[in-house]
């Protein structure tokens, strides 16, 4: 396993200090299953999609939560005892739950989702607040220097 030294980086970046435990979350080795699969999509240059194949869930048996970053979508199939009832010969829709996460960038916020045609689709935007947003110093000459 490879280490990362980050610490050229904090001589220039002031206030990064998370920056190692983002990166160490990324490298951790419990991957996620593939299942379902999932497009992520940049629509402009705050706007963002993303779109999981979830075909056979329902609106009810589909939770979206949003907490510290990180967005958490889960299925769990209500009608489970059913199947096991059914005789399948092959069997390749899959019946099974699923949890998957995604970090989301700072500022980024959900807006809504909407499930159609087994497509679950996710709408996201980043909104930078006012205060974080560049702003102009003006210069006064003299005057902080305590000169009358």
């Amino acid at each position: 396993m490879r280490t990362v030294d980050l610490s050229p980086l904090y001589r220039s970046f002031i206030g990064f200090d998370h920056l190692a435990s983002m990166m160490d979350a990324a490298a951790r080795t419990d991957k996620q299953p593939s299942y379902p699969p999932y497009n992520i999509e940049a629509l402009g240059k705050d706007k963002y999609q993303i779109t999981m194949a979830v075909a056979g869930f329902t609106e009810q048996e589909l939770t979206l939560e949003s907490e510290n970053n990180t967005l958490t979508v889960k299925g769990k199939k209500q009608d489970a005892d059913e199947s096991k009832e059914r005789k399948f010969i092959h069997q390749g829709i899959a019946q099974r739950g699923f949890e998957r996460k995604f970090q989301l960038g700072d500022h980024v916020n959900v807006l809504g989702a909407d499930l159609s045609h087994g497509l679950l689709v996710i709408d996201l935007e980043r909104v930078v607040p006012e205060a974080l947003k560049p702003r102009k110093i003006e210069i006064a000459s003299g005057k902080l220097l305590g000169n009358k």
